[in-house]
């Protein structure tokens, strides 16, 4: 029987792949160590989706493109390296608050294959915000622009990982969200919370003393307010879910995004 205070982490890796993104990685293992392992190796599948972001809008740049439309690109990569599942489960989510409901009819809503008015609104909403912002950033130097990307996709999984800590109880018996709910250790969340917000530090550090903090506080803020996302989805629902998951990945980027683009 597996040692269950280690973490398997070419396991937790191929997991952390094979579930957040579409790069062919194959998930050997769905135990509940594997998926710990996932969950705390999320940032840097995050860092992966937000290389190639940046990378696609700095080809725009390059090739004559202008801030805006290499925004636009930068944020098509990770709804397509994500099939559009974090923006699918933001679209669930607010379905299932915007509802009303009590929590059994909600979770039920958010099942359903068609997508509300309330999930319409917000990803229109959040769409744009994330363009708007990469567009400032993009429209204030490329390196900016480059920077948000990585620092907003890293901020966006760093969100799971928090989520998947102990004492977060799943809202169904199965799904995604019970397969990973509680999996984290608080202790080990908190760690890999310092590490992604040390590693946008240095990456801010690129553009000033000024891009050190503001990337910094860009995942500070971003954690905070996906925590209280979370909590009002927890006390809604009864706990997590797949979509919760997706709503929270996606609110995190969003957040973060707003941060990164303040500012001179």
């Amino acid at each position: 029987m597996p040692d269950s205070s280690t973490a398997p982490w070419p396991d937790g890796l191929r997991f952390a792949f094979g579930t957040l993104t579409v790069l062919p990685v194959e998930v050997t293992r769905w135990d509940r160590e594997a998926a710990r392992g996932g969950m705390l190796c999320a940032p840097l599948a995050g860092l992966v989706i937000g290389v190639c972001a940046a990378a696609l809008g700095l080809l725009s740049l390059f090739l004559g493109a202008g801030p805006l439309l290499a925004a636009v690109a930068s944020t098509a990569v990770p709804a397509v390296l994500t099939r559009g599942l974090h923006l699918d489960g933001l679209a669930d989510t607010a379905d299932g608050l915007g509802s009303g409901k009590p929590a059994e009819d909600a979770l039920r809503i958010m099942k359903q294959s068609d997508i509300g008015p309330f999930g319409v609104i917000t990803l229109v909403f959040v769409l744009f915000a994330q363009v708007a912002a990469l567009a400032q950033a993009y429209g204030d130097s490329w390196a900016r622009g480059a920077v948000a990307a990585v620092v907003s996709a890293s901020a966006a999984r760093l969100a799971l990982t928090l989520a998947a800590r102990a004492g977060v109880p799943a809202a169904r018996p199965e799904g995604l969200g019970a397969a990973v709910a509680g999996v984290v250790p608080v202790g080990g969340a908190a760690v890999v919370a310092l590490a992604v917000t040390g590693f946008a530090a240095a990456v801010g550090a690129l553009l000033g003393p000024y891009g050190l903090v503001r990337a910094a506080l860009a995942v500070v803020v971003a954690a905070v307010v996906a925590e209280l996302l979370l909590r009002h989805c927890t006390r809604r629902f009864g706990g997590i879910t797949g979509d919760v998951f997706g709503g929270l990945a996606e609110t995190a980027a969003t957040t973060a995004l707003v941060v990164l683009s303040l500012g001179v």
